[in-house]
């Protein structure tokens, strides 16, 4: 990131005490005060959910771009540049432009206060009404019913992903408040997709949707899919669709790629064949979602036959998920794997980690370099030993991976840097 479009975002970031504040007037105020962009946006596939909404995005994006679409998408968090939030018709926005943008929002705010991720969402629907494209993949930041970006009216159609419990201070300490604030995105008529959940969410989003007389397309209802040696079914009511498996890496990502064929089987006047779904589903790109690294500065220390893996998953179901990785792992070559971890204080060290205890050998933590709501190393290192793991502290995660290497000598490995999507970011930056 340029040094000015850095200090236009920190200037934006001062305009209000709290970095998350759930509601929706200060941005109604600030996208009327700019006339109203979200009113003059392509077609919009919101997306909500606790895990899977970026691979779903990323899935859907490959297809429609397969199709030959130009695609806006919108996402968060970034991992190394604030630019990868905004895509526009297939590419990241412009320096120059997100500049500019951010300061007309600045200029039309007044100097009230607004959150970081408000007034960027501004921006970024400014962005979004100027440049044509075919539709608009929007993803929430955080819940859904007070979301900034909840101030679209009739979308194409409405996803939710898998809930499970994360940002409980903001949305609740059960699965039913968690989901009522995700299924506060559905929105009357329009149609929802709505990934496996479990009982108690499902219930609650099924609710909502009657109230709304939002059509419901729900896994294991009106579509389900079924994992092959060589890819997975799709089968709905139009018919069954074989296809590849997923390019991004783990079985869950089976249920997010099916997420993705079945929000499609909604997109009517796209065009989208079975030729354009296969494509996408095989060519999607996801960074930090158990990805391997396999060059830079951090991959050229290692020794030879080993792997560094990067995962930005953070919490109970993530830890899960990459513990099902890790015994696939083990099921096609049997190296013994070390985490590199580090984590949000706003997050559960324990109920992540105790999913991983029995698949890894060790773990060696780290701070979130220059992030001030980081779990500190020493208390990593506390909630792995609690959760059966030994574990040391390090500086950073090239002393880390540098000990790694060091203690267990050159006898093939994994590496897997886990805990937190800032994190990955910082790891990514780092490795080049």
């Amino acid at each position: 990131m340029t040094k000015t479009s850095d200090i236009a975002l920190e200037r934006v970031m001062r305009l209000h005490p709290k970095i998350i504040d759930l509601e929706l007037s200060r941005v109604e105020r600030l996208l009327r005060l700019v006339g109203s962009p979200e009113r003059s946006l392509p077609p919009v596939v919101h997306v909500a959910g606790t895990n899977g909404k970026g691979s779903v995005i990323a899935y859907l994006r490959a297809i429609l771009e397969a199709a030959g679409k130009q695609v806006h998408v919108y996402t968060s968090p970034h991992l190394v540049r604030f630019h990868e939030r905004i895509r526009l018709a297939g590419d990241l926005i412009e320096e120059r432009a997100l500049v500019k943008l951010i300061e007309e929002c600045e200029q039309a705010n007044g100097g009230e206060p607004i959150t970081f991720f408000e007034i960027t969402t501004v921006a970024a629907f400014l962005a979004f009404s100027r440049v044509p494209a075919d539709i608009l993949l929007l993803e929430t930041g955080l819940g859904g019913e007070f979301d900034a970006t909840n101030v679209i009216d009739a979308p194409l159609a409405s996803i939710i992903t898998p809930i499970s419990f994360d940002h409980m201070q903001f949305l609740g300490d059960t699965l039913a408040k968690i989901a009522h604030a995700k299924a506060g995105i559905l929105k009357r008529d329009r149609p929802a997709i709505i990934a496996q959940q479990p009982p108690e969410a499902a219930a609650v989003i099924e609710a909502r949707a009657a109230a709304l007389g939002a059509p419901l397309w729900r896994c294991g209802a009106e579509w389900n899919f079924e994992i092959g040696s060589g890819g997975f079914t799709y089968q709905d009511s139009h018919g069954a669709l074989a296809l590849p498996k997923p390019a991004l890496p783990g079985r869950h990502q089976f249920g997010n790629a099916a997420t993705a064929v079945a929000a499609t089987r909604w997109l009517k006047n796209f065009g989208l064949s079975e030729r354009h779904i296969a494509a996408g589903l095989a060519q999607a790109v996801w960074p930090a979602r158990m990805q391997r690294l396999t060059r830079g500065s951090l991959v050229d220390v290692l020794p030879p036959g080993w792997e560094l893996w990067l995962d930005g998953g953070h919490n109970e179901d993530a830890g899960q998920i990459i513990a099902d990785m890790i015994d696939e792992w083990q099921g096609q070559s049997r190296k013994p794997v070390s985490l590199i971890f580090g984590m949000l204080t706003s997050k559960d060290p324990l109920a992540f980690l105790r999913h991983l205890a029995p698949v890894a050998e060790d773990l060696s933590a780290v701070a979130i370099p220059g992030d001030h709501a980081s779990l500190s190393a020493a208390d990593a290192v506390a909630a792995a030993r609690q959760a059966g793991l030994p574990a040391d502290a390090y500086e950073s995660t090239g002393a880390a991976l540098a000990a790694i290497i060091a203690h267990h000598g050159i006898a093939s490995r994994r590496v897997l840097i886990c805990g937190s999507l800032y994190l990955a970011g910082t790891v990514l930056a780092e490795n080049g």
